[in-house]
């Protein structure tokens, strides 16, 4: 006799932002894969900064109502037609989006300004069932290691957009780098560095739960960016010339300032963490052409990022356990995004 097979779902949860600050959880009919689609069974989706961007404010690209998180891992529940890389009862972790491979940025390998790039990105990971369209199946969908636990599978997505940044700003071990900015970004920055070789690798941040965080996450050293002698620290470091590499991670004009003004002569800037619209910044244009800066602002990923974090997750060297330090249903979702908002976790698994 043969096994029997285990159907998806009929219903499922499905959290939307009704309109800032205020989320329903609303049972949904579940919906079905079309060709090339997957239905994802979530079994961990993760807290991001945008999704709590999006909670107090909203999000120009996210008309409300809308559905939220695009941080997730699970298993395959159904296939549509003309699947064949995946089956039912398939663990698997994906990007939530894919470039069209077709446009003049796809043709000039800058595939993460590619319009499809963000224009068709699939958001609603906090629910029971979640739908991947065919081009992210095609393209940024892979199957999960046995031993890779579904939280640290989730960060695919933040962890593509970090080697992005470090892709362009080519790190190397003997390297010393200051990350400005300890939120989850900035502390994945600092654990992509460290499996890189890089040994030396400062945090600056404010607060002292986040500097503690950083500690753990094995920055050294550990500054606080408002103590007296934060900017002399940095100086010291790498011999006295400064360090050779500053990554931004604050979103914030100051921190890229601060990120210009810390480097050494010589070096290069990531100004990773994007600001607010209108916002722009005052450039000592002297320092630049005679300390011959570098300036690199990187955004989203291609699909090669996404293959290079896949690989990074699955060789176990990246060590995200102290990144993902808070855990609630999904039935407490309000609540992770008060816990957010009061900064008391840095990312948090929201399980179904």
């Amino acid at each position: 006799m043969s096994a029997a097979v285990k159907l998806a779902p009929a219903r499922s949860r499905q959290a939307l932002l009704v309109e800032p600050r205020r989320l329903e959880l609303r049972e949904i009919a579940a919906p079905r894969p079309g060709p090339g689609e997957l239905l994802l069974e979530v079994r961990c989706a993760l807290s991001c900064g945008t999704d709590v961007k999006a909670f107090r404010r909203g999000h120009p690209l996210w008309p409300m109502p809308t559905p939220l998180g695009h941080e997730f891992a699970g298993v395959v529940a159904e296939t549509g037609p003309g699947v064949t890389e995946f089956k039912p009862g398939d663990e698997i972790m994906a990007a939530p989006t894919a470039p069209c491979g077709k446009c003049f940025y796809c043709g000039r390998g800058q595939e993460n300004l590619c319009a499809d790039a963000v224009g068709r990105m699939v958001l609603g990971a906090y629910a029971d069932l979640l739908l991947l369209p065919a081009h992210i199946v095609a393209q940024n969908t892979f199957r999960k290691p046995p031993g890779l636990p579904f939280e640290e599978a989730a960060l695919l997505e933040p962890l593509s957009c970090v080697l992005h940044a470090q892709a362009l700003a080519h790190p190397e071990p003997r390297e010393t780098a200051v990350i400005i900015g300890a939120g989850a970004f900035g502390l994945l920055h600092l654990l992509a560095l460290r499996a890189a070789g890089l040994r030396t690798v400062a945090v600056i941040g404010r607060g002292a739960e986040r500097l503690k965080w950083a500690r753990e996450c094995g920055a050294d050293p550990v500054l606080d960016d408002r103590a007296d002698d934060a900017a002399a620290a940095v100086a010291r470091l790498n011999g006295g010339y400064g360090p050779d590499l500053a990554i931004e991670c604050t979103g914030q004009v100051d921190g890229w300032a601060s990120a210009l003004a810390r480097v050494r002569r010589g070096g290069r800037v990531v100004l990773f963490g994007g600001c607010a619209p209108g916002t722009s910044l005052a450039l000592d244009t002297r320092r630049m052409h005679y300390d011959n800066l570098t300036l690199l602002a990187p955004f989203h990923y291609r699909p090669r990022d996404v293959r290079a974090a896949y690989e990074l997750l699955a060789s176990r060297r990246l060590n995200p356990a102290a990144l993902i330090n808070a855990r609630r249903p999904l039935a407490q979702l309000s609540e992770v995004f008060a816990m957010l908002e009061r900064g008391e976790a840095l990312k948090c698994a929201v399980v179904p």
